[in-house]
């Protein structure tokens, strides 16, 4: 589980960032990235819509494995950064491990993770 520090919750928070912030596109998914330029630690979001699957459990499998991807690079995270992870409907077809990689090799790319 992530810490509350490194959660973006609320409906306008999440808008915000998609609204301002900068998309890079992946096979598996979208990310909306919104640099704040403050120390604040580094926040984030996943939505993962009915669109991909309308399985709850799916879903949910999903926003475990995004969140247990960036729970481990925290330690590495930069701060100052709002990112909201927005799942592609292939997703639903790849492993834990394949999305894990993905989003890690996705923060890496960005700098993200030093």
């Amino acid at each position: 589980m992530l810490p509350s520090a490194n959660r973006l919750t609320g409906e306008k928070s999440i808008d915000e960032v998609k609204r301002k912030g900068k998309l890079y596109q992946k096979k598996l998914f979208g990310a909306s990235v919104l640099k704040r330029g403050d120390e604040k630690p580094t926040r984030f979001a996943f939505v993962i819509s009915k669109k991909v699957n309308k399985n709850a459990s799916q879903r949910n499998r999903i926003k475990r494995a995004m969140r247990e991807s960036v729970r481990q690079s925290l330690t590495h995270t930069v701060k100052g950064y709002d990112l909201v992870f927005l799942a592609k409907k292939n997703i639903i077809k790849k492993l834990t491990e394949e999305i894990m990689r993905e989003l890690n090799t996705f923060l890496r790319e960005i700098k993200i993770v030093k």
